[in-house]
C-alpha cells in the first residue's frame, strides 16, 4: 500500500490526465506555459519520483539506506522538492513534502552525530517554516542540541577500522566533504528559526574545520576524505570526485544566503565559492558535464549528479551577484542542457553515479533519489536566469 503522500500525488497526476476541467485549471493557475522551461522539466520528474517512492526497484544499486526514508538519500531529493515549493510549483509539491515529515514523525535519522542523517532536517524545517508549525522543528533542535552541547572528541582522520566503514570514528564529525552539503544548511536555518546562534556557530566552526582538512590549497577542491590525499591516477593526476565536490558547492549555496550580510564567516565562503567556480568552469566538458573524476575528463561518461550540483551553484552564483553573468552564464546553461538531455524516454533522470565515495562508472538508466533532488535544484536556480537552456 502506498504511503498517503504518494497516494495523494499520484491522485493529483491521474486527475489531471483524466479530467480536461481540472488540466486547464492546473494550467492556468500553477503550470508554467512552456513545457520545457526548468520548472516545468522539474516538476515532471519530481512526479515521476513520487510514484517511485515506495519501491526501489528504479535503482540500479541499491543499498541498505535507499529504502529509509530518514536517511540521506531521500533526502536529498526532498531538499530539492523544498526549492522546487518555494519556485512556484503546484500545491501538491508542498503538501507531498509536509506529508513525507509527518509521516516520518520529523524524526531525524537514527545516529544522532551522523551528518548524512541531518539532511532530512532540512525539509522538516522548511515545512516548520511553511505551516507544519514547531511540532514539525521539535525533534531536529533535540537532535542538534545533543550534537552542539555534547560535541564529539575525535580527529577528522578517516581510519576504517576492521568493524567495517560504518565504525569509522570521525564519522561523528563532518570528515568527508558530502557531510557540508547535509548538515550545516539545517543548523544555521534552526539558529534563524529559534534566534539561538549556538548551532549556526557550531556549524561554521567544523564548516571551516573540514575546509582546512580536505581543501587542496593548489587545485581548489575538496578531497573526498583524507583517504584520497595521495591517491593518483595512471597520469598522476589528484583524484577529486565530482560529486563529492558538488556536495560542498552546493551545500555553500544554501548557506551563503542564511549567513548576516557582510558578517566575517559570509565574506570569507563567498570568496572560497568564488574561486571553486572558477576551478569548475575550467573543468567543463565540451558537452556540459563533468567528468566523476573531475581532474580526468577523457572517454568519461556523462553524470548528472556532480553536474546537477555545479549548475545549480554557478546559476545561484549569478543571481546573488557572486559571479559574472558574461562567465558563467554559458557555463550553467550547457550543465542546463546536459542535464535535460540526461532525461530518458521512460522520465527518469539517467547518468546517476550510484552510492559511492569515489568516481565510479556511469550508465543511460542509473537514477536515484539524490540525482534528482539535484536536477530539482538546478532547475530552480536556472528559472531565475530566465532561460529553459
Amino acid at each position: 500500500m502506498k504511503p498517503m503522500f504518494l497516494r495523494s500525488a499520484a491522485a493529483a497526476m491521474l486527475a489531471l490526465s483524466v479530467c480536461p476541467a481540472a488540466a486547464s485549471a492546473q494550467s492556468a493557475s500553477a503550470r508554467p506555459a512552456d513545457a520545457r522551461s526548468p520548472i516545468a522539466l522539474a516538476v515532471s520528474l519530481a512526479g515521476w519520483q513520487l510514484d517511485r517512492m515506495a519501491s526501489v526497484d528504479h535503482v540500479s544499486r541499491a543499498t541498505g539506506e535507499t529504502r529509509n526514508p530518514r536517511a540521506w538519500e531521500q533526502a536529498v531529493f526532498w531538499v530539492g522538492m523544498t526549492a522546487l515549493a518555494d519556485a512556484g510549483a503546484p500545491p501538491r509539491i508542498a503538501q507531498a513534502i509536509k506529508q513525507m515529515g509527518a509521516a516520518n514523525a520529523w524524526r531525524p535519522g537514527s545516529k544522532p552525530y551522523f551528518a548524512d542523517d541531518h539532511a532530512i532536517t532540512q525539509a522538516y524545517l522548511w515545512a516548520a517554516a511553511h505551516g507544519s508549525g514547531a511540532a514539525a522543528r521539535a525533534p531536529t533542535k533535540t537532535a542538534f542540541d545533543r550534537v552542539v552541547d555534547q560535541p564529539a572528541v575525535t580527529t577528522l582522520a578517516f581510519a576504517v577500522p576492521p568493524a567495517g566503514y560504518s565504525a569509522t570514528e570521525c564519522l561523528t564529525r563532518w570528515c568527508w566533504c558530502d557531510a557540508l552539503f547535509m548538515a550545516p544548511p539545517a543548523m544555521i536555518e534552526l539558529s534563524r528559526q529559534t534566534g539561538d546562534p549556538k548551532y549556526r556557530d557550531f556549524a561554521l566552526r567544523e564548516f571551516w574545520a573540514t575546509t582546512d582538512f580536505l581543501l587542496d590549497p593548489v587545485e581548489q577542491l575538496y578531497y573526498r576524505d583524507s583517504r584520497f590525499f595521495d591517491r593518483r591516477d595512471d597520469r598522476q593526476r589528484k583524484q577529486f570526485w565530482s560529486r563529492g565536490n558538488g556536495w560542498v558547492f552546493a551545500g555553500m549555496a544554501r548557506i551563503i544566503p542564511l549567513l548576516p550580510k557582510g558578517s566575517p564567516d559570509r565574506r570569507k565562503m563567498e570568496r572560497l565559492f568564488v574561486s571553486m567556480a572558477g576551478k569548475l568552469a575550467g573543468l567543463q566538458k565540451p558537452d556540459g558535464y563533468w567528468a566523476p573524476s573531475l581532474l580526468a575528463p577523457e572517454e568519461s561518461p556523462p553524470e548528472t549528479s556532480g553536474t546537477a550540483f555545479y549548475t545549480y551553484g554557478m546559476a545561484w552564483g549569478i543571481k546573488a551577484g557572486l559571479l559574472p553573468a558574461a562567465t558563467y552564464t554559458p557555463v550553467a546553461r550547457k550543465g542546463w542542457a546536459a542535464l535535460v538531455r540526461a532525461i530518458q524516454p521512460d522520465g527518469r533522470l539517467g547518468y546517476v553515479q550510484q552510492v559511492s565515495d569515489r568516481p565510479e562508472k556511469v550508465e543511460a538508466q542509473d537514477t536515484q533519489y539524490y540525482g534528482v533532488g539535484a536536477f530539482l535544484l538546478a532547475a530552480t536556480a536556472m528559472a531565475t536566469l530566465g532561460t529553459a537552456g
